[in-house]
């Protein structure tokens, strides 16, 4: 599939528009499985800020279908990539250094936190 500079610059702006909520949406998946209605929940949401987000940009009806059907091929294909890797660490790793690996990657994440996740745009530096 090819795309043209056009719309891939428009599949970028709509993913970033994303990332927040991409984010928000990775770090709960890594914490443990969530019931299946909060996922549900989370994509009601994801939907009404795109159709917000569309409508400041007084966007048509016909962009916001081609929007909206980029960002389903994207999950689509994000989704095979994710489901590739996953395949391919399986086979590299045994279950219990995948289990491993998850923890070190948690405590690492929450060692980042606990130093750098508190600190937000604006706030004074605290070597100052």
């Amino acid at each position: 599939m090819t795309l043209s500079l056009r719309q891939f610059a428009a599949s970028a702006l709509f993913a970033a528009a994303l990332l927040p909520l991409a984010a928000t949406a990775q770090a709960d998946h890594h914490d443990g499985e969530k019931p299946h209605h909060d996922r549900e929940r989370m994509e009601e949401r994801m939907e009404e800020h795109r159709q917000d987000v569309y409508e400041r940009a007084a966007l048509s009806e016909d962009k916001q279908q081609a929007l909206n059907e980029a960002h389903e091929t994207f999950r689509d294909e994000m989704k095979d990539v994710r489901d590739a890797h996953q395949t391919r660490m399986n086979e590299i790793l045994t279950e219990d250094e995948q289990e491993a690996l998850r923890n070190a990657m948690h405590e690492a994440r929450e060692e980042y936190r606990q130093g750098h996740g508190k600190r937000h745009h604006g706030d004074e530096d605290d070597s100052q």
